[in-house]
């Protein structure tokens, strides 16, 4: 199972994520992560939710093969759908949301760490959203809520990533410390947290969300659009296509770059 969800005793859920070998997630996993989150907020023995992964990176974003290896759109909707569905639960999660983050958090794992909580990192830990790269838009409503305007413009543009160090001054993360010593480091907010009053809490959350000055679901939603744009005009695919070694396009078979002009036949990236 990809994503594994465990109540402690003392009303901690850790949901982790472990979908080898860099934790980019299917249609399916994402819709598992929003499961597991609408059931720990449904659950009232559970009064916080510590978000983490196993292996290399926090997140991948969405499985771009998976994509790539499946006729007409139906992946990529349900990849949308999906993404949706799980940025969503962690956002509306009826109890806090800590996120964990080691290694790389990049797209769709902005989208889940930009609506948590509050967010620890280890000191190997990046974010960056290389949409553009994919032909796709999304998560800027995310990195957005992690660093402040302009700098998130840059990174969006650039495809760059930033460091968890660097977030700190930010405020939009916690703690950075040794990849050793994360879970206790997210553990600890845990605790401090499941001592309150749950009843306090999750009134305290749903408040705190009522007074958001930026409705994360409909502007992510509004981000989609264009991604669905660019399929339809072909470019997502012909981008994706150089990453995942297939011609889902067709601008293999046509000779066809990607700017739409005819190889020169030495060859193109």
């Amino acid at each position: 199972m990809p994503i594994t969800s465990e109540l402690r005793d003392d009303g901690i859920r850790v949901v982790t994520m472990e979908h080898p070998p860099v934790n980019a997630l299917t249609v399916q996993g994402w819709y598992d992560v929003a499961g597991a989150l609408d059931e720990a907020g449904a659950d009232l023995d559970t009064h916080v939710v510590i978000l983490r992964a196993e292996g290399r990176g926090f997140n991948a974003g969405v499985d771009i093969k998976e994509m790539q290896h499946t006729t007409g759109f139906d992946a990529l909707i349900g990849a949308n759908k999906g993404c949706f569905a799980a940025f969503r639960a962690v956002y509306e999660c009826a109890v806090p949301v800590i996120a964990a983050v080691n290694g790389f958090c990049v797209g769709g794992g902005v989208g889940l760490v930009g609506n948590a909580d509050c967010v620890v990192a280890s000191d190997d830990a990046f974010f960056g959203v290389p949409e553009v790269k994919q032909g796709a838009l999304g998560a800027a409503t995310h990195m957005a809520r992690l660093v402040p305007q302009h700098m998130m413009r840059t990174l969006y543009f650039t495809s760059r990533t930033i460091k968890a160090q660097d977030l700190v001054q930010f405020g939009s993360v916690l703690e950075v410390v040794p990849r050793s010593e994360l879970d206790d480091a997210a553990m600890r907010v845990a605790i401090d947290i499941a001592a309150q009053d749950t009843r306090v809490i999750r009134a305290a959350k749903e408040c705190l969300n009522g007074i958001d000055p930026i409705d994360v679901n409909k502007s992510y939603r509004f981000e989609q659009g264009f991604t669905m744009e660019l399929n339809l005009m072909g470019v997502a695919d012909e981008l994706r296509d150089g990453f995942a070694g297939t011609d889902k396009s067709g601008t293999k078979n046509s000779g066809t770059t990607n700017s739409g002009t005819k190889d020169s036949g030495k060859g193109s990236a």
